[in-house]
């Protein structure tokens, strides 16, 4: 009796390309003694640039989320550098922006969209004017959790 084997090997197809993280992106270490060694000396006012970019935004609307005005803007621009905390506020929007990506399942442009619109689980506030204090920000986190698990209280 002779036995046949049939081999169907499927050559592999890779899957859609999952993008890599926000902060290997941008350059920044995503937690760790590092990431709080820059935030302490400022981060370095190119990310200002690079964050606008990656979140398809201008640089005045990052500016405005993180409480800079112009006028301070230009003096960090000259600097070259953010103070801490600053720096602490673009690291915390960055956070959120992550986990909104992970939210619209790395849909950048639909992120974005949603950081940049109306929401009513935060009394009609776009996520993005509630980067100015720990509080507001921890709220749009926990939204972002509620809404991943379509709890929706």
């Amino acid at each position: 009796m002779e036995v046949r084997v049939l081999s169907s090997i499927k050559q592999y197809q890779p899957g859609p390309q999952i993008p890599p993280s926000i902060w290997l992106t941008l350059g920044l270490p995503s937690r760790g003694t590092r990431l709080h060694d820059l935030v302490h000396e400022g981060l370095s006012f190119e990310y200002l640039e690079r964050i606008a970019s990656f979140l398809q935004v201008q640089r005045g609307v990052v500016s405005k989320a993180i409480c800079m005005s112009r006028t301070t803007m230009a003096r960090r621009a000259k600097a070259g550098r953010f103070n801490t905390i600053e720096s602490d506020r673009l690291v915390a929007l960055l956070a959120v922006f992550e986990d909104a990506l992970s939210l619209f399942e790395n849909d950048v442009a639909a992120a974005t969209e949603w950081m940049s619109t109306p929401v009513r689980g935060l009394g009609s506030k776009r996520p993005l004017d509630m980067m100015r204090t720990r509080v507001e920000t921890e709220a749009v986190i926990d939204l972002i959790g509620r809404l991943e698990s379509a709890v929706l209280v």
